[in-house]
């Protein structure tokens, strides 16, 4: 880092105090800079929980993904953090602090609790060292507007309040747009937030994916119209209610396949280290008229890994293209059927938790999903369709991690007759009625095309991309400090080739595929048009950076992200 003294103080916004906002925080006092304001805008009364961990986006029933051990440092670990909370706290989430340990999942409110104490011990750090900062509670922002000419950015907070900063960072995480909720009786566009979901039905219920945004919902619905409980072999069961007997949880899903379970992870981190250097980047990038290659990053961090820690597995997989393994892992997923598969999936994840050994081709997968989500924006856009189209269907399956008790809970719905799983083709549609309700249509596994009527509706695909005109602060996109996110194609011939509709031209005949989002730098700086970074507004909402990240890591992604943003502010400070 450069030694030379800063400038002046530099005032910093973060807009949003979810869990991306708390990491970046948490560098800026990391760093102990007392030469910088920070000024956090975060729209509900709490701070940490963001919404995947507060109400609006949990209940008690919905559980993380992610165990103690695999969280980014914080201040304090979960397993010192637990013995703290209060008695009401431990009853409520059926917890015992003594027996607690970081390979635990935890009810994600609880979860969300941890995140927000964290955020108090940060500000209180803070405040300590000499950082000023300071949080604005129910401020929603309503526009930023960049002021080149003068070097600040302006926010607009609940559409009159106005402020001055010299670096912005958008971090306002999840955003499900609706569509045709609260229009349309018994759709809704996200199971989110799940208190919507308290229904008492007594008819079958149309869920669309297979993710764990649908195990959400389904959890959810599961206990407003019956009962879980455990018998003496310590078995999963479920009882549905006398007053939902027609109850039913059909799931929709393209591939017709359930997410993969959570087993152990050897590297809880996953080998973040494991990134591809500057130094292979460029070089790589030199071979391949400066894109990078995909096939390149499949070798790279996943069979080489592979050859490392399966030898055997290494040797059936060796002499495979990416679309060839994929396809052997999904002829492997589809020679079950998705129950009996998850069943499998089950014991064997059960197995590798409790000898602490990974199955390592899939740890490597995510590895690989991590290590390709920062230099995606430098893939051809030949590359980016076979990512699309061939590889992430692979990861989104592998990678999802489901925790054991929301296997236990969808297997016990199985064998009650509540839960199925319909595949369905990429042609389904569905078609919302005017007085409530939607039919349902697609081509069945038999080739036979099908419209089914459900009354109720819940769309649960997960965290869409969203387009660069989805962007909220509408004077960055009129005044153009935004641009739409556009790979380029490598050979001009394959575009013609390709049907996509997200193919475009510029002006000296190059081809381009738009991609979802907006156009930010290695720094996540929004980039202009003219491909000009713009030193004042980083964007670190996912949302709205999916074309150039098309992998969300979660808590991972947040830390990596904020590293980088961080150092960015910081080298401009001292330039």
């Amino acid at each position: 880092m450069n030694t030379n003294k800063p400038s002046a103080i530099k005032r910093i916004a973060i807009l949003g105090g979810g869990p991306s906002g708390l990491f970046l925080f948490k560098r800026f006092v990391d760093l102990g800079m007392t030469n910088i304001e920070i000024e956090i805008f975060e729209k509900k009364d709490t701070l940490g929980a963001g919404m995947p961990y507060s109400k609006d986006g949990a209940n008690d029933e919905h559980i993380t993904n992610v165990s103690g051990n695999e969280i980014p440092e914080l201040v304090t670990s979960i397993s010192d953090w637990i013995k703290t909370i209060s008695k009401d706290t431990v009853d409520r989430f059926h917890i015992d602090p003594l027996r607690f340990n970081e390979y635990k999942v935890l009810p994600r409110l609880l979860f969300g609790q941890y995140l927000n104490a964290q955020f108090t011990m940060l500000l209180k750090q803070a405040k300590d060292i000499g950082i000023s900062s300071k949080v604005h509670f129910n401020s929603q922002v309503t526009d930023v507007i960049d002021h080149p000419q003068k070097n600040y950015i302006e926010i607009i907070v609940n559409e009159h309040d106005r402020y001055q900063f010299d670096h912005v960072v958008i971090c306002t995480g999840h955003n499900w747009p609706t569509k045709y909720e609260g229009k349309i009786e018994g759709y809704f566009d996200s199971p989110y937030p799940p208190s919507k979901l308290g229904l008492k039905v007594n008819h079958p219920v149309a869920i669309k994916g297979s993710s764990l945004t649908a195990i959400d919902g389904i959890r959810t619905l599961a206990r407003w119209n019956g009962n879980f409980s455990t018998n003496a072999s310590g078995k999963v069961q479920y009882q549905i209610a006398d007053d939902s007997r027609e109850f039913k949880l059909i799931m929709h899903s393209r591939n017709g396949m359930l997410p993969a379970v959570r087993f152990h992870l050897e590297d809880s981190h996953l080998l973040k280290d494991s990134i591809i250097t500057k130094e292979e980047l460029a070089e790589n990038r030199a071979m391949n008229d400066g894109f990078l290659s995909l096939d390149y990053l499949f070798d790279h961090n996943f069979k080489r890994m592979i050859r490392i820690k399966e030898p055997e597995f290494y040797d059936r997989i060796k002499d495979l293209r990416m679309e060839e393994f994929v396809e052997l892992m999904i002829e492997l997923r589809e020679r079950l059927e998705p129950f009996q598969l998850f069943q499998a999936e089950y014991v064997e994840a059960d197995k590798s938790i409790k000898r602490k050994e990974s199955v390592y081709w899939k740890e490597m997968l995510a590895v690989l999903s991590f290590a390709m989500n920062y230099p995606a924006k430098y893939i051809s856009a030949e590359d980016m369709l076979r990512l699309q189209k061939v590889l992430m269907p692979l990861i989104s399956i592998v990678i999802a991690f489901v925790p054991q008790s929301s296997v236990e809970e969808l297997l016990a719905l199985h064998d009650a007759g509540v839960l199925e799983m319909v595949a369905v083709g990429p042609d389904s549609h569905v078609e919302p009625q005017k007085d409530g309700g939607i039919i349902y249509h697609y081509t069945d596994d038999n080739g036979s095309s099908s419209s089914k009527t459900f009354k109720i509706f819940v769309d649960c695909v997960g965290q869409p991309h969203l387009s660069y005109e989805d962007l909220p602060y509408k004077s960055l996109i009129a005044n153009k400090t935004v641009s739409p996110a556009k790979i380029w194609f490598r050979d001009n011939e394959k575009a013609l080739d390709s049907n996509d509709k997200n193919i475009g031209k510029d002006a000296e005949g190059n081809y381009y595929l738009r991609v979802s989002g907006v156009t930010i730098n290695d720094n996540f700086q929004s980039v202009d048009e003219y491909g000009a970074l713009n030193e004042r507004v980083y964007i670190m909402a996912v949302p709205y950076i999916g074309g150039y990240n098309p992998d969300y890591s979660g808590l991972d992604f947040c830390e990596a992200a904020s590293d980088l943003i961080a150092e960015s502010i910081v080298e401009q400070m001292y330039d």
